[in-house]
């Protein structure tokens, strides 16, 4: 049964490391969002930020996922870092138009700015939210100490979140940049991930977390069971959790979302996550 109840995905769907784990080991390239989209219902378009995709590519992705999987595509970088959200009126328009032929298949879009975009830029982000047409439905990420200030920058800025329905984004890094451990891909990850402030409230009907820890269970076990319960507590109050996994190495992401899952559902009634596809006894691609 698909999941119901709130979305959980990871950062991509193509990661050719998870053959033989996550996906069964012939999979091919082709095939790896359909297997992705036969267990997890959303997952973060990252590949928008870097490089806006032909709509013929748009359509294709469409066509491989089941009804109720959500893409959450990441604005464009040179919208949101390039030119500071000024003057990207057209720039916007033109992006969303291209997932149109895919509306029901679409989550909140990820608005994520830069770090040095500051409170005095604010009036630019309410210009932007203006021009967002309301048929899509759009998540902010700000990382700029401004907005992490507990008094009236901050209070400002979720006012406006509020007032147009935009869902702040959590990007919870503690669990990260709190490791001891030497390992390749958590050094990396500390040194590119952010280290801001988590905030536990939501400011639309559907919270968009991100998480990422470390590389195994047992050392996110305390964090992923904080916010299953307060993901259970959003469900319970009539709101839709997105909730995106990371992981240092990304090969352990799916291992630690299913964890995730499974700590919800002690918590409040979701359908299990499906077996992966390299669990399955059914070889038949046709099937997923």
């Amino acid at each position: 049964m698909a999941i119901r109840k709130y979305h959980i995905g990871l950062t991509q769907w193509g990661y050719k490391e998870w053959k033989g784990g996550f996906f069964r080991d012939d999979t091919r390239q082709e095939d790896f969002l359909r297997q992705y989209a036969s267990v997890f219902n959303t997952v973060e378009g990252n590949t928008t930020f870097y490089r806006v995709p032909e709509q013929e590519t748009v359509i294709r992705w469409g066509e491989q996922v089941p009804d109720g999987f959500n893409f959450c595509f990441k604005f464009p970088q040179s919208v949101t870092h390039y030119k500071r959200l000024k003057d990207v009126k057209e720039e916007v328009n033109s992006f969303l138009d291209l997932f149109w032929p895919i509306r029901t298949k679409l989550g909140p879009f990820h608005i994520q700015l830069s770090s040095q975009f500051s409170y005095n830029e604010l009036h630019k982000i309410e210009e932007l939210f203006d021009m967002l047409p309301g048929q899509f439905s759009y998540a902010l990420e700000v990382r700029h100490p401004d907005f992490f200030d507990q008094g009236k920058k901050e209070k400002d800025f979720e006012r406006l979140l509020k007032s147009y329905s935009v869902s702040r984004v959590v990007f919870d890094t503690r669990r990260l940049h709190s490791l001891q451990n030497r390992e390749a891909s958590v050094l990396e990850a500390q040194e590119r991930k952010p280290k801001t402030p988590v905030r536990f409230h939501s400011t639309s009907a559907f919270p968009f977390i991100r998480f990422v820890g470390a590389n195994d269970i047992l050392n996110n076990e305390a964090y992923l069971k904080e916010w299953a319960i307060i993901t259970a507590n959003w469900i319970k109050d009539g709101k839709h959790p997105y909730i995106f996994i990371h992981a240092p190495d990304t090969g352990f992401a799916p291992e630690i979302a299913r964890y995730f899952h499974s700590e919800l559902s002690r918590l409040t009634e979701i359908n299990p996550l499906p077996p992966f596809p390299a669990s399955r006894e059914d070889r038949q691609l046709g099937l997923f």
